[in-house]
């Protein structure tokens, strides 16, 4: 049997387990990408990094900022784990859920998946990479993830509660294709292990002011990443949470919170931090710059297509359902029609800090 290694991390309250099967291990990290670990582990202010170049064979939105930063060594079996490094677990005691990175398909997959005998299709999934299609055998559910539409790249299996999954890359997967859609099956799981500890993982990004944060809403390409980038750039004494994936989270308090995550899209902002929430933000391109508070049925409107769910799982969905009901009743809820400038910003701020 290969040798296992494995990393726990905690994320919001939430412990999880990547174990990897030899070849698959996790890169030695250079003395520049450690500094920057160390900075996001302590919460403190993003780095700058810059885009990685196309074409380059480098994990993008990771710690890792060029080839200078490699470290010996590194082959398609090495795994740039850097932006999970933040919030590693180093005392852990049993996780909530485990995954397996195994060394590659086994033939038993590979006919399971060749043939689809037995397995019953519950959807499919193409609206961006990676694509996937999710299956259901007995108490288990089984994702074949796809290069692009038509081209398979791997299998993950996961069991029906969500708390013991494995992945299987095809022969030859590359190390950054692998992360990627390995990345993909954590947040599944964690989606729906979070749910049950009272966590929502939201579509957001989120800025913090005045010690307090703000979360900005939207549908794909509404221009989420460009408000928060207009708070940093013009209201001062500003950062930013996350970019992409953040976890919300009641307190004992019964204040909400917002945390940082290993998952935050094309920006590397993987920041071990919990802020209390002032205000949720939904937003729209509009001509004008206008933000308008929303109550009751139309707050929680604004909220529920960004929080994350098992789609099929119907228990699931009404435990989302109520969380984000607490969420409308919590925090004031606002909408926004924005144009791409600094006025925005401002009347954003004006309308949720009074």
């Amino acid at each position: 049997m290969n040798r296992i290694t494995s990393k726990d991390f905690t994320v919001a309250g939430v412990t999880f387990r990547l174990r990897m099967e030899a070849p698959w291990r996790e890169m030695n990290y250079t003395p520049a990408v450690a500094e920057r670990i160390k900075t996001a582990a302590e919460g403190l202010s993003p780095l700058s990094i810059p885009p990685v170049r196309a074409g380059d064979d480098i994990p993008a939105r990771t710690f890792v900022t060029g080839r200078s930063e490699f470290p010996e060594g590194m082959d398609n079996r090495t795994l740039d784990l850097s932006q999970y490094a933040p919030f590693e677990a180093k005392d852990s005691s049993t996780p909530d859920f485990i995954l397996t990175l195994r060394e590659e398909e086994t033939p038993g997959i590979i006919s399971l998946m060749e043939g689809k005998e037995g397995l019953e299709l519950i959807l499919r999934e193409e609206d961006m990479p990676p694509f996937y299609s999710i299956y259901r055998k007995g108490k288990e559910y089984i994702f074949l993830f796809e290069h692009s539409a038509g081209r398979a790249h791997s299998t993950f299996t996961v069991s029906e509660d969500f708390r013991s999954g494995e992945f299987f890359p095809q022969a030859g997967a590359g190390s950054y294709a692998t992360l990627m859609q390995v990345t993909t099956a954590i947040m599944i799981m964690y989606t729906a292990v979070s749910a049950t500890k009272g966590g929502l993982l939201m579509h957001s990004s989120v800025v913090r002011h005045n010690g307090k944060a703000c979360l900005f809403l939207g549908t794909s390409g509404t221009g989420k990443s460009t408000h928060s980038r207009l708070w940093l750039e013009n209201v001062e004494g500003c950062d930013q949470i996350n970019d992409d994936n953040p976890v919300l989270r009641f307190a004992e308090d019964g204040s909400l919170h917002v945390y940082g995550t290993p998952w935050s899209g094309k920006t590397p902002c993987y920041r071990n931090i919990e802020v209390p929430v002032r205000a949720v933000v939904r937003l729209s391109q509009a001509p004008v710059n206008k933000i308008t508070r929303l109550k009751g049925l139309d707050a929680y409107a604004a909220i529920l297509p960004s929080a994350s769910s098992i789609k099929w799982d119907k228990a699931m969905e009404r435990g989302v359902s109520s969380t984000v009901e607490k969420i409308a009743m919590t925090v004031p809820v606002w909408h926004l029609d924005c144009l791409p400038d600094a006025d925005a910003a401002f009347t954003c701020l004006k309308g949720v800090e009074g």
